[in-house]
């Protein structure tokens, strides 16, 4: 299996996909077509501004077909994880890391950090959300498989067998109501006693079909360089094949029985996922075959981040934070930040409307009122030069606005000091302190220009994994 390494939002040439996949043109546009319904993969225009662009502005995206040959377009991939599609594993790693071809500890660190961002979700992504047809997504599957297996083993059936003087627990009462008794003293002493067994049944039907799975599993993901990658260790528990479990209807048959009399909630769901893969069929290797693990969201993972090592407080209750002085009548103690943005009146209608300003993160510390927002952007800043891939003019101004947005508050309520920043990913292991934006028409009304502050992604990633957080005070604001 082809297993290459592409970069989230770098432009692409179909001869350079050509490369990638290890196929001709031919071949190549059926894959690109299959990436494109899937929302994962962009066309636009080819063009030395594309090439030298950093992030996809949706006015950019062409709609036309693709064709063999042509040289007319640039391909976006707009994914962060790993996609497998026509026996290829693509290894889709962020876009900040530009000094790396092949980022394997990166990629493996982010996506330890998807999994974290996703594990509140307690279900398994059996189907591809970013498609109308929810077609299978078989990596998904096997992931959930190998890892439910070494955090619980493998699946199986245990009966209780009675035994006399076994080494296991004594049944008392059916010692004392079902065995003679010796009497000593007055006191009975048992000759037999009644022990209890727990046996396990090495070849259980659906212990057999699991240790089968899991080890087809193991081997096409390992096929594809992906164990690694998950930090999986490789699995090989048994060298049947799985028509020796008979046919499809048969394998299934037997699955429907277990469930009706299985009530444990992890079998339970063991069973279902076994269920789904054998009934959809298919390996990663099928030319038809799109399996996905990330996301084409990643600046939402990003804000989760930043929202989380730095303690984010917008979503706590005014009587719960450290003002400079104590809340001000006419403040709820239990109403939260948030709350405190106002929200534009209609007057014909006589009501507000339900949206307004929502900053990403807000952090009160000692006497300082810090706006944050966090951009996943790969802003080029460099001192005499025009900046490029930098957050848009409507960024700033919002930025500047969520000021103005709590200054009542803060004029009440004794802070000496309010600070607004832009949080953005670098690869390197510093802190990159990178100016400030400003618009002069907004400084005059008193309110702060927006620093600017590059942040080590791997740095930040470690902190949100371990449950960390960072001090505001490295960022020197």
């Amino acid at each position: 299996m082809v297993s290459k390494f592409l970069r989230e939002q770098k432009r692409y040439t179909q001869k350079e996909l050509c490369e990638k996949f290890e196929c001709s043109e031919e071949k190549v546009v059926p894959i690109i077509r299959r990436l494109k319904e899937f929302g994962v993969l962009k066309a636009v225009k080819a063009s030395e501004l594309q090439r030298d662009m950093s992030d996809l502005i949706d006015e950019d995206i062409e709609v036309a077909d693709v064709g063999a040959g042509e040289n007319e377009y640039l391909y976006v991939l707009t994914f962060v994880g790993v996609i497998v599609v026509a026996g290829c594993a693509l290894k889709c790693y962020p876009k900040y890391l530009l000094s790396v071809d092949e980022p394997r500890e990166e990629l493996r660190q982010v996506l330890k950090v998807l999994e974290k961002y996703n594990c509140n979700e307690q279900i398994i992504r059996m189907f591809n959300d970013s498609s109308e047809s929810g077609s299978f997504n078989l990596l998904a599957v096997l992931l959930f498989l190998v890892q439910d297996y070494y955090e619980n083993g493998v699946y199986s059936n245990t009966e209780n067998i009675i035994e006399n003087n076994g080494s296991g627990e004594i049944l008392w009462d059916k010692t004392i109501n079902e065995t003679f008794a010796l009497l000593s003293n007055n006191r009975p002493y048992y000759i037999e006693l009644q022990t209890k067994k727990r046996n396990t049944n090495d070849f259980d039907y659906f212990k057999r079909l699991h240790e089968c799975i899991l080890t087809k599993a193991s081997k096409e993901m390992g096929d594809a360089d992906l164990l690694d990658l998950f930090e999986i260790t490789e699995i090989d528990l048994t060298d049947e094949e799985l028509e020796e479990f008979g046919d499809t209807e048969y394998i299934l048959y037997r699955i429907e029985n277990e469930l009706s009399i299985q009530f444990n909630t992890r079998k339970q769901l063991v069973l279902k996922t076994i269920y789904a893969y054998i009934d959809h069929g298919g390996t990663l290797y099928d030319t038809d075959c799109l399996s996905m693990f990330g996301t084409n969201r990643f600046h939402l993972v990003w804000e989760s981040i930043c929202a989380d090592i730095i303690d984010n407080q917008l979503d706590r209750q005014l009587g719960t934070l450290s003002l400079p002085v104590p809340l001000k009548a006419g403040y709820d103690w239990r109403q939260k930040l948030i709350d405190l943005i106002e929200k534009p009146y209609w007057s014909v209608t006589g009501k507000t409307a339900k949206d307004t300003l929502i900053p990403d993160l807000v952090v009160i510390t000692e006497e300082q009122f810090i706006i944050f927002d966090a951009k996943y952007y790969n802003a080029q800043l460099e001192p005499g030069a025009a900046p490029k891939g930098q957050p848009g003019i409507e960024s700033v101004t919002k930025q500047y606005l969520y000021q103005l947005a709590y200054q009542k508050f803060i004029n009440e309520h004794g802070f000496t000091a309010v600070k607004n920043c832009f949080l953005m990913p670098t690869e390197n292991m510093e802190i990159e302190l990178r100016g400030e934006a400003s618009m002069e028409m907004l400084s005059d009304l008193g309110l702060q220009n927006i620093k600017v502050r590059f942040i080590p992604a791997t740095i930040a990633y470690d902190h949100y994994l371990s449950g960390r957080k960072m001090d505001v005070g490295v960022l020197k604001l």
